[in-house]
């Protein structure tokens, strides 16, 4: 799948909640633009089976879908793309083992790891937490000057994530990220379809 700029716009991360599939439908049909899978009590066959449950829904609405961590599970299952942290296997080992045409993302926090990232064959960043992230109480914050700072030393696209919400989201505007990432915003919200719906509205009249 060929990965723009614009697939940033509202990128969804799963919280591993119940009844995700409906969620994820409604999220869907509310206009995200990526979708990572992440689930840490799932791990190799019931992830790749998770994989495949998911991937269909995302083909259909033409969304990137993205697993978190695990590049083994995400060729298996077919997915879109990886997502990887500073813990994780390195972007250059990633793309020698995954090649041209998949996605890969990269969590970086200060300049270095971007430039590192992108260097490596990232195709985008994953910058945060921008806000205290009740999905992450001990992530390490990034500021907004920081935020500026970080997407200007790099060409790929940057995706802001950390605690955002229809109440902050605001803030975000000109630090040069492409679009946000939400969790608990969406995926935790009464009505899963609206909220997605409501953030593209914002996050286009923001970023777009």
């Amino acid at each position: 799948m060929k990965f723009e700029r614009g697939r940033l716009l509202l990128y969804a991360v799963t919280d591993g909640s119940q009844n995700l599939i409906e969620k994820i439908d409604a999220a869907l049909a509310g206009g995200i633009t990526c979708l990572q899978l992440r689930d840490k009590t799932l791990k190799g066959e019931a992830l790749v089976q998770e994989i495949c449950r998911v991937k269909p829904l995302c083909a259909r609405y033409d969304v990137p879908l993205i697993v978190n961590d695990d590049l083994e599970a995400a060729l298996a299952g077919g997915a879109d793309g990886v997502h990887l942290g500073q813990e994780d296997l390195s972007v250059a080992r990633a793309r020698e083992l995954a090649g041209l045409g998949f996605i890969i993302g990269a969590t970086a926090k200060t300049v270095e790891q971007a430039r590192q990232a992108q260097s490596q064959g990232a195709d985008y960043i994953g910058v945060g937490a921008v806000f205290p992230s009740p999905t992450k109480p001990d992530a390490i914050p990034v500021t907004m000057a920081q935020l500026r700072e970080i997407c200007a030393a790099v060409t790929i696209p940057a995706v802001a994530i950390g605690g955002i919400n229809e109440d902050n989201v605001d803030e975000l505007a000109g630090s040069g990220v492409a679009g946000v990432a939400v969790v608990s915003a969406l995926f935790g919200a009464p009505d899963v379809g609206a909220a997605a719906r409501s953030l593209w509205l914002q996050a286009e009249r923001i970023f777009c």
